[in-house]
């Protein structure tokens, strides 16, 4: 059992929030917890939660995360009807920034999924 803060930044413990969904024992409800169980994909490197997740229409052929870059906050900015804006940030070894998206979710045989994003 992980008691540690769940990297979405939600405020809830990892096994409360975003881990049940990447072990695949849950299902997101709405477009802003699949999103925030994304970023906690990317966070822990969990290439599978982002390919389950994501449309297969839009799905590159690989998912995985880069293991150079390490995800270091999240921010949601508006969650409304399929769409999440949202504010990550970001470090690798030279840089840092941070990835500023409106991304879309659509619901497939009654399971959200990530379809794609703007980025600004």
């Amino acid at each position: 059992m992980l008691t540690s803060p769940c990297p979405c930044g939600s405020g809830a413990t990892y096994d409360a929030c975003c881990g049940p969904l990447l072990a695949n024992v849950a299902q997101a409800t709405s477009p802003e917890q699949l999103m925030r169980s994304r970023y906690t994909a990317f966070v822990t490197g969990d290439a599978d939660h982002l390919f389950r997740t994501w449309h297969p229409r839009t799905r590159p052929d690989d998912v995985r995360p880069d293991p150079a870059t390490r995800w270091t906050g999240l921010r949601i900015v508006a969650a409304e009807g399929d769409t999440v804006e949202f504010v990550a940030q970001w470090e690798t070894s030279r840089e840092g920034g941070e990835m500023h998206e409106v991304s879309r979710f659509e619901q497939r045989a009654g399971r959200w999924c990530y379809v794609d994003g703007d980025v600004t």
